[in-house]
């Protein structure tokens, strides 16, 4: 058996932080994303001795036994852990399945791309592929959800599972009792195009940490407080602006409200942004760039840029003299994805899943 299955990254363009509790729960969340040709994979082979063996390739090169102690968030396999037992929970009766579950991410943890989520996705895919689950886009997502947010009491919101699953350009919803309802959004090709021209990534030195950053929004939103609550309800009309301007092509009314909404973002917690990130993000206007912001809960990560392609390469002139790297991203329409593959004469032949 050898199984892989893959998942891609998102840019969060508009209303992130909407998908909250407790906000979403009381005044809906709207939420503008798109994913990108950045994948975390996952890889399910059979056992080598009978037993499960977790392995996360980019953050440890060590096997883990499905029997060590967790260690928390330290733990570089908790997340794959909590896959496994909800799996085999759930959908094998509790009974063991021997395997050897490998992963792996385009982009470091911290990046603000959905990386964490995009990689439980993944997993939930190869076992649903192994075991020929049914199991749709929406029970994907919302089983990706509760995996990180329940079982392993990780801070976040709801947009990343959903964003991996679905992939492409969507306007999501979230409501009271964990309601998600996932709009698809059909963007002429010459707008992509143009977008894609328009936009520079720059992965900046600093890793996030998105978890304090949560917890002082959620603080903020249990307690009212007026400042950080008005921010949000900023961004979620926000959010609706934007996919407006962007089903139309309006990428001068798309910019104006990435940069409102960058304004509102930095209201809604104290640690989104500091002196190191406010540089990066001056010298990007200096140069040209019409608007910018980080991609997730801030603090670090990746900056996404919004440029008239007239002015791209002084932009990324500017950017190359700051502490990061600049990066360009295409666009993807596909969300997770499964197939199972054989190495046959050293050679790797991918076939059609098999029929249970």
């Amino acid at each position: 058996m050898l199984i892989r299955a893959r998942a891609p990254l998102r840019l969060g363009l508009g209303g992130g932080g909407t998908d909250l509790s407790p906000f979403c729960d009381e005044y809906g969340g709207f939420v503008l994303n798109a994913t990108i040709d950045l994948y975390a994979y996952a890889i399910l082979e059979t056992s080598p001795d009978g037993g499960v063996h977790l392995t996360a390739a980019d953050l440890s090169s060590k096997s883990h036994a499905l029997d060590g102690e967790p260690t928390g968030e330290s733990d570089p396999v908790l997340l794959h852990r909590a896959v496994y037992r909800r799996i085999i929970d759930d959908f094998n009766d509790g009974t063991p399945l021997p395997c050897k579950l490998t992963t792996f991410c385009d982009a470091p943890p911290g990046s603000g791309l959905g990386s964490s989520s995009a990689m439980v996705v993944a997993m939930v895919k190869v076992f649903a592929e192994a075991l020929n689950l049914p199991l749709g886009d929406y029970d994907i997502a919302h089983l990706a959800f509760e995996i990180e947010r329940q079982d392993c009491g990780l801070k976040g919101g709801r947009q990343d599972q959903y964003a991996a699953t679905f992939g492409g350009f969507n306007f999501m919803e979230f409501s009271a009792n964990d309601r998600v309802v996932v709009n698809p959004l059909r963007i002429k090709d010459w707008v992509l195009s143009e977008l894609e021209a328009s936009i520079v990534l720059f992965r900046s030195q600093v890793s996030r940490d998105s978890a304090n950053i949560i917890s002082e929004q959620t603080d903020n939103m249990r307690q009212s407080a007026r400042k950080s609550l008005d921010a949000m309800h900023e961004l979620k009309a926000d959010a609706l602006g934007m996919k407006e301007c962007l089903l139309k092509g309006d990428f001068q009314g798309f910019g104006g409200y990435m940069r409102k909404s960058w304004e509102a973002k930095k209201r809604t917690a104290s640690r989104v942004t500091n002196d190191h990130l406010n540089s990066i993000y001056e010298a990007a206007i200096g140069a040209g760039a019409w608007a910018g912001k980080i991609s997730g809960a801030g603090g670090g990560g990746y900056f996404t840029f919004l440029v008239d392609p007239r002015r791209r390469v002084e932009v990324v002139r500017a950017l190359a003299m700051q502490d990061g790297q600049v990066t360009s991203c295409h666009f993807t329409e596909r969300g997770t994805e499964s197939w199972r593959a054989d190495l046959v004469s050293g050679a790797l032949t991918i076939r059609e899943p098999e029929l249970a």
